[in-house]
């Protein structure tokens, strides 16, 4: 069974680019894919949501929302606000299993952190990828204030026995300023391995076709793309730590 998570150090750290990078790369080797989105938030029925964007961008078309909320809340807090049931990871996680069984490859994109609550038992994307026995991808920010947020997301990962599948920065600006290029050999450190890769910022702005070089341009060779760790720090980072 293979399935990868998608999870993020808070919301707005381009989880969603990241997903649709990795669906892309995935469906251009050939490779079937399937993506789902267990909980939409902060968008009301109709509206285009995260896994239309991810439509858009990597061309895939197996897409699976269980629950949307209008609220631009946390999944749990969106549902009793909007007086709906919460999402069930545990169906959710049959559900995911069974798309395994067809598909080769499944993407789990969680909405804003790894903790963030689902319903009122306070089950969490965590929770989800430790039942699926799956490896998360970890999507963090470059700037001030990611170091903490990185070093909780992992070991709050490693606490509940979740498995990382790699570090990647989900909005890499073209003019870093010192601290994000300081961040890049911490963030490495924190991971205990090479980042897996850096989207530029505004990738979800191009097109399909641009879309899928800089995905392979911005992922690791584990995730079907070209990024070098090695170089980008090289071109980046910093020699002297500045956090």
């Amino acid at each position: 069974m293979s399935v990868l998570v998608v999870t993020g150090t808070c919301t707005g750290v381009g989880k969603t680019v990241v997903t649709a990078a990795l669906a892309a790369l995935a469906a251009a080797r050939g490779a079937s894919v399937a993506v789902v989105k267990p909980g939409q938030t902060g968008v009301a029925p109709g509206e285009p949501g995260d896994l239309d964007e991810v439509r858009r961008l990597a061309a895939v078309t197996d897409l699976h929302e269980t629950a949307r909320f209008p609220d631009p809340m946390s999944p749990a807090a969106a549902a009793r606000h909007a007086g709906l049931p919460p999402v069930r990871l545990t169906e959710v996680a049959a559900t995911v299993s069974g798309l395994a069984e067809t598909r080769d490859l499944v993407l789990v994109e969680g909405a804003g952190g790894l903790l963030v609550r689902y319903d009122e038992e306070g089950a969490t994307i965590a929770d989800l990828a430790r039942w699926l026995g799956a490896a998360a991808v970890v999507v963090t920010r470059p700037d001030l204030g990611t170091l903490n947020h990185t070093a909780l997301t992992l070991e709050a990962m490693a606490h509940r026995g979740v498995l990382p599948a790699g570090v990647v920065v989900g909005a890499w600006p073209a003019d870093p300023d010192p601290v994000m290029r300081g961040n890049i050999r911490d963030l490495e450190t924190l991971a205990a391995r090479p980042l897996a890769g850096a989207l530029p910022a505004g990738a979800a702005s191009l097109d399909a076709m641009e879309f899928l070089v800089t995905a392979h341009r911005a992922l690791a060779p584990v995730f079907g793309g070209a990024f070098d760790a090695a170089a980008f720090r090289a071109t980046y980072g910093l020699d002297k730590e500045i956090q």
